[in-house]
């Protein structure tokens, strides 16, 4: 058990937290979330003991282990991959260590011969003769190649060095499991795995992350950093989310007689408690849940842009013809020989193993880059805007400010019209008179995402459109794509993002395409077809 007692801290005169009293108890997965800049990585590293908090302690039960996702990934680049998976049991790994230095002794005493078998003792007792197989069982469920488990983390992929320190974060069933962003850089299969691995884990996991799927399958609880305050309420993403937007409504109606109000609560509770049936802590969650009383949720502060696309003509019935693209990048074949058909009002996601063949292909469409082989038509009638997933190229050395930057956009300059599109990504009152070169990562991708709203597009092609936003800008993206009316042809690591708006699946792969009109639920559920692509790969 994790226990927090007053804990505050402010950073630069600003107050994060302050008065922060929580219990993280063993059988429960705690999500932290709150605005960026609200402080849930620093939370994490207060609670890890990284960082002291200006007030109150944290203490963990005597004997218990914690663990903590490391998020550098060429701190082990000297080690080979199986040792950085046991390292993230450092008691174990000390006395491996230990126990090969006496035994390379060449001038063994009856002292080594002591203290080799105290340490004998306590290695089988930590399970130290089941450590490699325990590594190589974490590192096949996440996906990582068995040819290499040998190799040095300098030698083997940037997305495999991701699964090897979540590997390593997980090894020896640490009591208390601290992650923050766990899914980044995952492929959905690693994602899947770990969404089992953690509902079937019985010990303390609190986590910080912007998948709102991932949130939703394993937590337990919410960790709301808001109003300076950092709150637990009972249940998942989508139940703290929706209880907040109840909350805000039932302020707002403040004429409301308290019954009506306590029955529209009662209905909410018992909908969210009937839905929770998958969750091996669903039974729990659901008695607490029916003891929730009105004083127990609260509005949240954060505000919520609103996304929304108007073209400025209906497209036509043609949209767009591939035939035959073909691409090589610094040696690498990233596209080869690839062919499809767009249709109207289609929402395509793009996937791929392989980053550089998705980036490749929208940059070939939006005449970015020039294909090796192959041919791509646009309908006559399409108009196109596109969010790459590098924005750097519109913002680096702009001394513009926000309005004179939109405004070269957008075929209507008046200030008031920039000034709105501006505001809906809560860029108000002076924060559109900023210079466009020093806007923070989010920053620049609301920025974009007016630069699109202004387009008057009616295909858009979206490069990781989520990447740098918090969980309201991804919300309201999501919202706004899934009303588009126009053609849309985007990538994504994120599932409900995915799963609620692609209405079409194109898988690139070495051997081809993969096109399917499944939901992707469905997609990733399908073991054979999952073998089918695998084979694709190969």
């Amino acid at each position: 058990m994790i226990t927090v007692t007053n804990v505050g801290l402010s950073f630069g005169g600003q107050q994060l937290f302050k008065d922060v009293d929580l219990k993280f108890t063993p059988g429960n997965c705690y999500g932290v979330i709150g605005a960026n800049g609200a402080g849930k990585s620093t939370f994490l590293k207060i609670l890890s003991g990284v960082i002291s908090p200006g007030t109150g302690e944290v203490s963990i039960t005597p004997g218990e282990r914690l663990a903590v996702l490391k998020q550098d990934h060429y701190e082990y680049d000297e080690f080979n991959v199986i040792e950085t998976v046991i390292m993230g049991h450092k008691r174990l790994y000390d006395i491996m260590k230990e126990k090969d230095a006496i035994y390379m002794k060449e001038d063994f005493s009856d002292e080594d011969g002591v203290k080799a078998a105290e340490l004998e003792g306590e290695f089988a007792e930590l399970n130290g003769w089941e450590a490699e197989t325990d590594a190589e069982k974490l590192l096949m469920g996440l996906g990582v190649e068995k040819e290499n488990y040998g190799k040095n983390m300098e030698d083997i992929a940037a997305a495999d060095k991701v699964k090897v320190l979540l590997a390593q974060s997980l090894f020896g069933n640490p009591d208390i499991l601290l992650m923050d962003e766990p899914t980044n850089h995952l492929d959905f299969r690693a994602i899947n795995w770990l969404e089992n691995f953690l509902l079937e884990y019985e010990k303390t996991v609190i986590v910080v992350s912007h998948d709102r799927h991932f949130l939703n399958k394993i937590c337990t609880h919410m960790v709301d950093i808001d109003f300076k305050k950092a709150k637990m309420y009972v249940g998942n993403y989508d139940f703290w989310y929706q209880s907040s937007q109840l909350a805000a409504k039932l302020l707002k109606d403040q004429n409301k007689k308290k019954e009506e109000k306590m029955k529209e609560l009662q209905n909410f509770i018992a909908r969210f408690s009937s839905n929770a049936s998958k969750a091996k802590q669903a039974t729990s969650r659901k008695k607490l849940l029916e003891k929730i009383t009105l004083d127990d949720i609260q509005p949240s502060s954060r505000r919520y842009p609103f996304v929304g696309f108007t073209p400025d003509r209906e497209a036509g019935k043609d949209i767009l013809a591939v035939e035959g693209l073909s691409k090589t990048i610094d040696g690498e074949k990233v596209l080869d020989n690839i062919s499809f058909t767009v249709n109207k009002g289609e929402k395509i996601i793009i996937l791929s193993k392989n980053e550089a063949a998705r980036t490749a292909l929208f940059k070939i469409l939006m005449g970015e880059m020039e294909p090796d082989a192959g041919t791509f038509k646009w309908g006559v009638t399409t108009k196109r805007d596109y969010l790459p997933k590098d924005n750097s190229e519109y913002f680096e050395g702009v001394t513009m400010n926000l309005i004179d930057w939109l405004r070269q956009y957008s075929e209507e300059k008046s200030e008031a019209f920039i000034r709105g599109f501006l505001g809906k990504m809560l860029f108000s009152e002076q924060e559109p008179m900023k210079e466009a070169n020093v806007l923070s990562g989010g920053e620049k991708v609301r920025c974009m995402f007016s630069k699109l709203m202004v387009s008057g597009a009616n295909v858009i092609i979206l490069d990781e459109p989520t990447n740098h936003l918090d969980l309201e800008s991804i919300q309201a993206v999501n919202d706004g794509l899934v009303a588009f009316k126009g053609t849309m042809l985007f990538t994504s690591h994120d599932h409900r993002f995915i799963n609620t708006i692609a209405t079409r699946i194109i898988e690139l792969t070495p051997s081809g395409v993969y096109d399917t009109l499944n939901s992707f639920d469905d997609y990733l559920e399908d073991e054979g077809l999952q073998k089918k692509i695998d084979q694709m790969y190969k």
